[in-house]
């Protein structure tokens, strides 16, 4: 029997068939914890991030639970779910934006107010990277800096006086980072078990990098918020060339996307450069067909779903989700298409 892909009642019905005698089977399951596309904010979405949780059936795929971007809001939709921000093994940076790393500071509080005994997160993220423009992107600075205003304004002080236990530093103290290098090749960058995650440097500022999450159930791509190394047209596509690379023969590729209706050829007057460093849902239509890629979640959504703007650029009408998926066809992708909403899930397990 073939789970690959099955919706989580489906899997129900499927494991009650096998008989209690069976062993429980691995998966691993994705989640879109925020799905707002960029700095704006629009009905009470999350700021982009994907958890991608591994395990068995029987534990609810929860073994190794990793986080790819913290959004603003990250720590509450993670409580939705049931898990804390002391349940996270790693926590991974595609770059480093507001939209895509502002939920970082809440995490890492809460777990430094409740868990400074540790153990420690991994932030796993790009070294230092200098763009052509000289100013430096810097995940290592982002992290050690993460409390500073708490320790500023005394807070971190009074929280150590009445528990001399938590750490003197604050929630920083709480991560160990990793960085790594440019590669236009895909490079293993963590590992925990049977989980191993390698990333590769894609286009969008200086220090993006998207990943891939290779598990006995399954491999998921996450591509960030990555664009074609050519800035504007003309170009065979919108879509990374890396991030293809990365995706060949991967289960899940989970995306941020830029639908064609805020093209310069609209009327959003949506800025043009904006949209050129972006992928667009057609785009990733063909880019999935081509790395063999069964299922397609966009997300970080340009525009959001039924919104009437993006930020102050107004649309002709809200977009739905049909909008996207024909999109996603346009580009000849016959897969399952899911349409980013905060807490989407998508579970694979193991033939």
């Amino acid at each position: 029997m073939n789970f690959k892909g099955m919706t989580t009642s489906a899997l129900a019905l499927a494991f009650i068939g096998l008989g209690a005698g069976a062993q429980a089977a691995s998966c691993v399951e994705v989640t879109l914890t925020g799905t707002q596309g960029g700095p704006p904010v629009f009905g009470g979405l999350a700021g982009s991030g994907t958890l991608v949780s591994y395990g068995t059936e029987e534990n609810n795929c929860r073994d190794v639970l990793l986080q790819f971007d913290t959004g603003r809001g990250t720590n509450q939709q993670l409580s939705k779910i049931g898990l804390s921000s002391a349940a996270l093994d790693a926590v991974f940076f595609t770059h480093i934006h507001s939209d895509h790393s502002e939920g970082l500071a809440d995490l890492m509080q809460v777990r430094w107010h409740f868990n400074s005994d540790g153990p420690k997160v991994d932030l796993v993220c790009h070294e230092d990277a200098t763009s052509d423009d000289g100013h430096t992107m810097s995940c290592d600075k982002f992290a050690a800096h993460i409390g500073d205003a708490l320790i500023e304004s005394g807070e971190m002080a009074q929280r150590l006086a009445e528990n001399p236990s938590r750490l003197a530093g604050g929630p920083s103290d709480l991560l160990d980072v990793t960085t790594f290098g440019a590669s236009t090749e895909p490079q293993t960058v963590w590992q925990k078990g049977d989980v191993t995650v390698s990333a590769i440097s894609s286009r969008h500022i200086a220090g993006h990098a998207s990943f891939r999450v290779d598990t006995p159930a399954g491999s998921v791509v996450i591509g960030g918020d990555a664009g074609n190394d050519s800035p504007a047209p003309p170009r065979d596509s919108s879509t990374s060339a890396q991030v293809e690379l990365l995706s060949k023969d991967a289960d899940v590729l989970v995306h941020s996307v830029i639908h064609p209706v805020m093209g310069p050829d609209g009327d959003t007057g949506f800025p043009p450069p904006i949209y050129y460093r972006q992928s667009t849902a057609t785009d990733l239509g063909a880019l999935a067909v081509r790395a063999g890629v069964d299922n397609l979640m966009y997300t970080h959504m340009i525009p959001p779903l039924g919104a009437p703007r993006q930020g102050p650029y107004p649309l002709p009408a809200p977009l739905t989700e049909a909008d996207y998926e024909t999109a996603a066809r346009d580009g000849g992708f016959e897969g399952n298409v899911v349409v980013g909403t905060d807490l989407a899930t998508l579970r694979l397990v193991a033939e």
